[in-house]
């Protein structure tokens, strides 16, 4: 029996340390707020708002993409839209929290600009690029002030809904070209009693589900239920209790792979460098669960360790740079030739890719690069910052400027599943800008 014992503890200490986990918050290049997750096919896409880097208020101007497969690795996929694509905006500032959905192939994206109503753009795929049908607000009430959140929710039976509003609660039925709508605008009675702003509506084993921004401030993440998506919703808890640290929120609720996730936001980037409060905010995830009623479990405050890793991530096929689990110093950028990269390098900046799968073993590191400085190198070591070196690429200063050239080095045999820590060195500010890299075999 006690070697039985002693097995099982083994086993189950190897799966442990087999199993990857991301770091809240998800994102660390940019400040992000307002998540956005839509599940489309095998990848969540996540759209989200941006505070710029140099906000003390809000400041925002467009709205940004990620992608993943495992919930742990995140593709930045660039800004996906803007205020400039509205013809009809005035204002130069106040991108807010914005939705997307799937219908019949097109992808719809509801956008509010603070005090200037509700928008609608259409694309043929959910990378954009996104273009406005109307030409004019799709919401335009008398209290646009309030005209902010919108969330779209189409219904089994077909039938769209666009659900807005801080701090009252707004609905109004959708067309099924998702650009127009019928029917009166709804002011929703029935709001739950901490109704803040932040609407998010689902349905699952027969419940309607409306989370939200909950008191303020600061604001947690509430919720209610009710058997119609026109209420009446009856309030049945937090999803995660206010804090000061989140000061506010903003739910995304998705099922993904057989698990159901919350998405939010707080401030836990920007305190990583000041105590000076400034609304450049960050979002992170944590695994929502139900009970068998269908209510919902309270999450703690978002777990630095994040969610575990679902799937792991292929070496042997391009891996985007700005594919990241953690980063520590680096931003992205984008060109109309490369598309996004990684750039502001500068020495012992890291990223760090999660779950990646060497199978039995690869030969070479291979990695694209551009406006090398001398002596700039890829240190790439496995399982932490600190873990073993398995290669260093040197990188040669060759090519014209902005020309992308390959480097490469030669491999220690790794096998299996580990994290990967790409930690950039070299003597210079600004040592490289980083397409992608793979392994060979």
């Amino acid at each position: 029996m006690k070697k039985t014992y002693k097995w099982q503890m083994a086993l189950l200490a190897t799966v442990l340390a087999n199993v990857c986990f991301a770091q809240n918050p998800i994102i660390q290049t940019k400040y992000t707020a307002d998540p956005a997750p839509m599940v489309y096919h095998d990848t969540v896409f996540l759209y989200t708002t941006h505070d710029e880097d140099d906000a003390k208020g809000f400041k925002m101007l467009d709205w940004l993409l990620y992608t993943s497969t495992d919930m742990v690795n995140w593709t930045d996929r660039g800004v996906v839209a803007s205020l400039k694509d509205f013809s009809w905006a005035k204002q130069d500032n106040g991108a807010w929290a914005i939705q997307t959905i799937e219908r019949d192939g097109k992808f719809y994206m509801y956008c509010p600009m603070h005090g200037g109503g509700i928008g609608v753009l259409v694309a043929d795929n959910p990378y954009g690029p996104f273009k406005d049908p109307l030409n004019k607000r799709l919401i335009d009430s008398d209290h646009i002030w309030n005209d902010i959140d919108p969330s779209p929710f189409i219904d089994d039976d077909g039938q769209a809904y666009l659900y807005w509003g801080n701090p009252d609660l707004y609905c109004v039925k959708l067309n099924k070209d998702m650009i127009s709508y019928s029917g009166e605008i709804i002011k929703m009675e029935s709001k739950p009693k901490n109704y803040q702003e932040g609407p998010w509506v689902w349905k699952r084993n027969g419940h309607y589900y409306l989370a939200y921004a909950s008191t303020c401030c600061p604001e947690g993440i509430g919720y209610a239920m009710s058997n119609s998506p026109l209420g009446p919703w009856e309030y049945k808890g937090m999803i995660m209790d206010a804090t000061p640290k989140s000061r506010g929120n903003h739910p995304g609720i998705i099922d993904y792979k057989g698990k159901s996730y919350a998405f939010g936001l707080n401030y836990d980037l920007l305190k990583r460098i000041t105590q000076e409060h400034s609304e450049r905010r960050s979002v992170s995830v944590g695994e929502m669960t139900y009970n068998a009623d269908g209510t919902i479990n309270t999450l703690p405050y978002w777990d630095p360790k994040g969610v575990a890793q679902i799937s792991s991530l292929n070496p042997y096929q391009r891996v985007e740079a700005e594919t990241i689990s953690w980063s520590e110093g680096l931003k992205t950028n984008k060109d109309k030739a490369t598309g996004m990269y990684v750039t502001n390098i500068n020495n012992n900046d890291y990223l760090k890719v999660s779950g990646v799968d060497f199978g039995k073993g690869a030969k070479k590191f291979e990695a694209s690069v551009a406006n090398v400085k001398d002596g700039a190198k890829i240190e790439i070591r496995i399982d932490s910052l600190n873990g073993p070196i398995i290669t260093t690429c040197q990188l040669k200063p060759v090519g014209n400027l902005g020309q992308w050239n390959i480097s490469s080095s030669k491999l220690t045999k790794v096998k299996k599943v580990h994290d990967v820590y790409l930690i950039f060195k070299g003597g210079e500010a600004n040592l490289f800008d980083f397409d992608w890299w793979k392994l060979d075999k």
